[in-house]
């Protein structure tokens, strides 16, 4: 059995989907990316149909290219979907993925820039995990892993982890062995709902110096900490964070690639960032979300232009 992948999409967010399913696909990814989603598809998934082989009540189906194919998962919750990727996990691992041997997550706005072979041989290493660029040096003293701890202690748990970074939840890597990791993940996500008063429809509705400013990404780290599953972490370069990254791109800064206008931002000083190329790497085939050929050469000039006025104009 091989991996599947899955990612949680809504509202422009669609332009990244087709973005990450190129990338895998031209990195030698086949099989089935499970697509959760809220809100219409898009006009580029035109071409799915609907699917009862699939363990999810509204699936549709699209073929991607030979040997790939892309489940649409239509969903109700009211969480924000950066704080449902654990539930969906889950959902999918009873469901729709329980004949794969792990699941691969990817937030929307991730393309992928290594072969996918690496991603298989990664996950049996432990859990997949990912270093942030902000807070990436997080020492076992920092008082927030402190509160963490604390937490940890007081409900019936032992820390199993050593880890000294803060971690990013928007890529893991699990096996069915280490499900445990996405359970505590869940486990510590209602505590910050029942608890500390997270509002699961937010992102960052507690103050900075909250246990629980980041919600789901600080229930994240905390799995990590105590779900008892063996862990296997790259620093932030593996998301081009910093320069040296050869495994993923993840455009994590507002407005994302697909919404931004390039030349105005290159003005001020804000150039195209890697994860702005990847993406742009990524557009045409086997999926074009901009429908036509000229859209997208033209989106290329654009980006290109603003590039150039990068090399002699910018703020970092």
């Amino acid at each position: 059995m091989s991996l599947a992948v899955c990612t949680l999409f809504e509202k422009t967010y669609h332009f990244g989907v087709a973005a990450l399913s190129n990338s895998l696909y031209k990195r030698g990814f086949r099989g089935s990316l499970f697509a959760g989603y809220r809100g219409d598809l898009p006009k580029w998934a035109s071409g799915s149909y609907e699917d009862d082989k699939i363990a999810w009540n509204g699936c549709k189906t699209l073929l991607v290219a030979d040997g790939m194919q892309i489940h649409f998962l239509p969903l109700t919750t009211e969480y924000l979907f950066a704080n449902y990727k654990a539930e969906f996990m889950l959902q999918l691992f009873d469901g729709p993925a329980a004949n794969s041997r792990g699941l691969v997550y990817f937030d929307p706005d991730i393309a992928i820039k290594c072969n996918w072979e690496f991603f298989e041989s990664w996950v049996d290493f432990g859990v997949a995990l990912v270093h942030e660029v902000t807070s990436n040096d997080m020492p076992s003293t920092h008082p927030i892993r402190k509160g963490w701890e604390k937490l940890i202690l007081s409900n019936n748990r032992t820390i199993t982890s050593n880890i000294s970074s803060y971690l990013n939840s928007g890529f893991c890597g699990v096996t069915k062995e280490n499900k445990e990791f996405l359970k505590t993940w869940t486990q510590f996500m209602e505590i910050a709902i029942d608890q500390y008063g997270f509002d699961s429809r937010s992102f960052h509705p507690l103050p900075r110096e909250h246990i629980f400013f980041s919600g789901d990404q600080d229930a994240f780290n905390i799995a990590a900490m105590c779900s008892g599953c063996p862990i296997s972490e790259i620093g932030p370069e593996a998301m081009d964070f910093i320069p040296g990254g050869w495994i993923m791109s993840h455009a994590t800064w507002r407005p994302k690639t697909w919404d931004k206008k390039f030349i105005k931002l290159a003005l001020k000083g804000y150039p195209p960032t890697r994860a702005d190329r990847a993406y742009f790497r990524n557009i045409i085939f086997p999926l074009n979300p901009y429908e036509t050929k000229s859209r997208v050469r033209k989106k290329l000039r654009i980006m290109k232009f603003a590039s150039l006025i990068g090399r002699f104009y910018r703020r970092f």
